[in-house]
This record gives C-alpha cells, sequence and structure tokens, in this order.
C-alpha cells in the first residue's frame, strides 16, 4: 500500500500531465487557427485560378521571323518554364499555366500579330520539328499564376507606334486596367527596349 507521501507524489504527478496536455491541445489549436488563415488567404487569392478547357494552341520556334528573344528582349525559354505568346488582353505578361495532357508549364513573355483578338496561344518550341510535332491543337490548361495587365500596359506602351501594340492597349484600356494618361507617361519615361521582330507588325 502506498504512503499517504506516494499517494501525493503520483497525484501531483497526474496533476501535471493532465494540464501540460490540456495545455498541447490548446496551443495546437492556436497554431492551427494561424496556419489556417494564411492558407484560406491563399485559397482566397487563387479562387479565380483554374482550369480553361479547350484552348487553342499553336506553336513557334527560334528560327522564325522573330528570333531568339521575346517581347521583353530576354532569350525564349526552352527550360523548365517555356515561353509562350498570347495577345496581352486576353493573357496578360507574366500568366503561367499548365498544360494537362503534357505537363509542361509555360509563361505569357511575348506577343504575336496573328494572336491579336484571339485566344490562342502560341507555344515556343526549341526546334522546328517540335513546333511541327505540335502543329495546332485543343489543349485544356490549368491556370497557375495570372499576369499582370498594368505591366502588360508599361512594356506596350512604348510600342504605341506599332499596331500589334495600338490594339492590345486599346483592349486593356476598355478593362479599365490603366488611364490612358498613365500609359501615355509610361511611354515617354520608358526607354526603349530590344524586342522581337515576331511580336511587331
Amino acid at each position: 500500500m502506498l504512503s499517504d507521501a506516494a499517494v501525493l507524489q503520483v497525484s501531483r504527478s497526474l496533476s501535471l500531465t493532465i494540464v501540460l496536455g490540456v495545455g498541447c491541445i490548446l496551443v495546437g489549436c492556436a497554431e492551427q487557427a494561424v496556419v489556417q488563415k494564411p492558407l484560406a488567404a491563399v485559397e482566397a487569392a487563387n479562387s479565380h485560378l483554374g482550369r480553361m478547357p479547350d484552348v487553342r494552341t499553336t506553336a513557334y520556334t527560334r528560327i522564325e521571323k522573330g528570333g531568339r528573344r521575346n517581347a521583353l528582349g530576354k532569350y525564349l525559354s526552352g527550360h523548365h518554364v517555356m515561353s509562350a505568346a498570347s495577345d496581352w488582353s486576353r493573357f496578360p505578361l507574366g500568366t503561367r499555366f499548365r498544360i494537362c495532357s503534357t505537363q509542361e508549364e509555360f509563361i505569357i513573355d511575348d506577343y504575336g500579330t496573328a494572336l491579336v483578338g484571339t485566344s490562342t496561344i502560341d507555344l515556343y518550341k526549341p526546334t522546328k520539328l517540335e513546333m511541327k510535332r505540335w502543329g495546332v491543337r485543343n489543349v485544356d490548361i490549368d491556370i497557375l499564376q495570372w499576369g499582370s495587365e498594368e505591366q502588360s500596359l508599361k512594356v506596350l506602351g512604348p510600342r504605341a507606334k506599332h499596331q500589334t501594340a495600338r490594339r492590345m492597349i486599346a483592349s486593356l484600356r476598355k478593362k479599365n486596367v490603366v488611364p490612358a494618361s498613365k500609359v501615355a507617361s509610361a511611354s515617354k519615361e520608358a526607354s526603349a527596349r530590344p524586342s522581337s521582330s515576331r511580336t511587331l507588325d
């Protein structure tokens, strides 16, 4: 039989264990709530993302008229995240997406005359053979991140003398993205960037 001192010791140990257990549960719940709040914010921010079915795609390569550079003057990417071109009023500069059937990821960093006024996306392929193999395909895509319409206007502003850029600027203005006065001032302030001839008329 346990002595009174031993019973007291066991009782204290049990009480301490219960207090610690309850404390851990409360801390765990608090931590979970803290984690869930940012996750909920991320989910809300990405609620406009999702699958777009039956998107028309074509393909281009660096040996075509536009050369090796995109509309930002950087080399076209054929690596993990590959370059793609679109009408920036439909798919703005920086839009990132994945083709469901191939799991390839692309980012819109280019545009082309034939794409303006359409929802077609032109996919960069490193070789002419890959470009020909792709041809024209309607595919489902997952939008991973939408690009910036404002950034699109900043790049297009200095190119407003070209019809292709003018048409995209007009479409973006219709969406009330940026007032015309801001586009005009961006055109004056922006320094001339090297651009691909594929993107111009």
